[in-house]
């Protein structure tokens, strides 16, 4: 490396963030620029650690210890530091095809993988690899590159989320005809309406897209394989096709009031809301707004997350995020060492933002929900919860156990389910005759993606279940790769 011991030297330094009061007045991403220097410094904080952990992609007790696309983190973070951005950006591209996507809503489990975090704080590689990326674009750099060649086959990819759109930019690549379908209005999927604008710039998105459109990828919108076009056409007209769609079956909450107005999927708030901003230029309004409201989301990941802060932005009276596990230590425990994902707790920016602005983190932790009351007008008006401890159970799970007498009330005219995703939707699979694993996801052997129907790959989380966007681009890429040795014999692609 070019410091050697510039991990002796240097401090962690993140970027800063704007001031949470004044961000949650717009929907601009809450991300500052960082100058060339810190970041020349930070980078030279990456040792000559001999193994690079931070690139590894293995998983460690259920979870994903360093970079899910093996990342050459080590060999862009030193071209940072001696000043050389456009080879670190070639470095950057050559296993991810959107770092600056990555660069924002990736948890980054390379830090937690980081050699230097074993007894200090881990290089800040998260913000070096958005920098790069966004460097890249402001220089001129980043460039439509259309094949040389094209080899006449053609391949439909359907769903344009990450997995669907590294998939489709893979494929291109190689010279094939790519088609991707999508049937909401725009490109994206997740990337599009999942991830709220604050956190991900919806034109950051859309630059990305108009890229892959001048390379020469075709992008089909307002288009749901299995209705609009039957699914068994695909392999008609398609030499392969390749199945990114997600998993879109949102968990649901079946207790009593579950059925009073008021209470939604998490998801369904989030599309409102960017759809909103997109289309008019405001937030949501109408009975998805949390305007004036007392908000209460129930699940605590990322998804939970974006709506504090969606609910914040919309002007919610009060907001509680609702999490039936325990909090987190504030350092890895015992059975949590490095290099797992450290299971510690943290601050997101939601959380930030409502501390700032109410005094307090809005999560309240080892609650179970027990029913929703209304309004006698239909309208849910307060839920119920009650803690739990999490105890062993005899199967040696753990399970939770509800402590009498800890019974609360929670006014609520806004409930939000963000509990996660169950699996991919039935119609199309059905129709194309997939076959299921046990939790429903298509069956596909990671690393072959090929599916029991010939020319059918999937890939994404309709494949691998609820996941990263990292994990997604890394199985797009993947899919791409057995596809084309399908369609040619061999392939080049990583």
């Amino acid at each position: 490396m070019g410091k050697a011991t510039g991990f002796l030297e240097y401090q962690r330094e993140l970027p800063a963030d704007r001031d949470p009061l004044e961000r949650i007045l717009d929907w601009e991403e809450f991300h500052r620029h960082v100058s060339e220097e810190q970041l020349r410094t930070q980078g030279a904080r990456c040792m000559d650690c001999g193994i690079p952990f931070c690139q590894s992609g293995v998983m460690m007790a259920g979870m994903v210890s360093g970079c899910p696309v093996n990342n050459l983190i080590p060999e862009w973070n030193d071209l940072v530091y001696r000043g050389h951005w456009r080879e670190a950006l070639d470095r950057l591209h050559k296993t991810n095809n959107f770092p600056e996507f990555t660069g924002r809503v990736c948890p980054a489990p390379c830090e937690g993988a980081c050699t230097v975090g074993l007894h200090g704080d881990p290089v800040t590689i998260k913000a070096i690899e958005r920098a790069i990326v966004d460097r890249g674009f402001e220089e001129g750099w980043i460039t439509p590159r259309p094949p040389a060649r094209r080899t006449g086959k053609r391949v439909a990819v359907v769903g344009s989320g990450p997995a669907g759109l590294a998939c489709a930019a893979q494929l291109n690549r190689a010279g094939h005809d790519v088609t991707v379908f999508e049937r909401a209005d725009r490109v994206g999927g997740l990337l599009m309406y999942g991830i709220p604008n604050m956190k991900l710039d919806k034109r950051i998105v859309q630059r990305r897209i108009d890229l892959m459109a001048a390379e020469g990828v075709e992008f089909v919108t307002r288009t749901e394989i299995g209705r609009d076009i039957p699914a068994d056409e695909l392999l008609r007209r398609y030499d392969a096709v390749v199945l990114c769609g997600g998993a879109t079956k949102p968990r649901d909450l079946p207790i009593e009031g579950r059925h009073l107005a008021g209470i939604y999927f998490a998801m369904d708030f989030l599309r409102a809301n960017t759809q909103s901003l997109l289309d008019h230029g405001r937030a949501a309004d109408g009975p998805l707004s949390a305007r004036g409201k007392d908000v209460v989301i129930i699940g605590g990941g990322d998804t939970g997350t974006d709506c504090v802060g969606t609910a914040l932005r919309q002007g919610c009276r009060s907001v509680t995020q609702i999490e039936i596990l325990e909090r987190g230590p504030a350092t890895r425990s015992a059975d949590n060492p490095w290099p797992q994902f450290p299971r510690v707790y943290k601050l997101d920016y939601g959380q930030e933002e409502a501390r700032a602005l109410f005094g307090a983190d809005p999560r309240r932790y080892a609650l179970s929900t027990k029913r929703f009351v209304g309004d006698g007008d239909g309208h849910v008006r307060e839920l119920h919860t009650v803690e739990v401890r999490w105890e062993r159970g005899p199967d040696g799970r753990m399970v939770p156990v509800e402590i009498p007498g800890t019974e609360r009330v929670w006014p609520a005219q806004l409930v939000l389910l963000a509990m996660g995703f169950l699996g991919p939707e039935d119609t199309m699979l059905e129709q194309l005759g997939v076959e299921r694993d046990e939790r429903s996801n298509v069956k596909a052997e990671f690393g072959r993606f090929a599916t029991n129907v010939p020319g059918v790959f999937a890939a994404g989380d309709m494949r691998r279940g609820q996941s990263l966007v990292v994990w997604a681009i890394r199985e797009g890429r993947g899919a791409a790769r057995e596809c084309d040795r399908y369609l040619m014999g061999s392939t080049n692609l990583p």
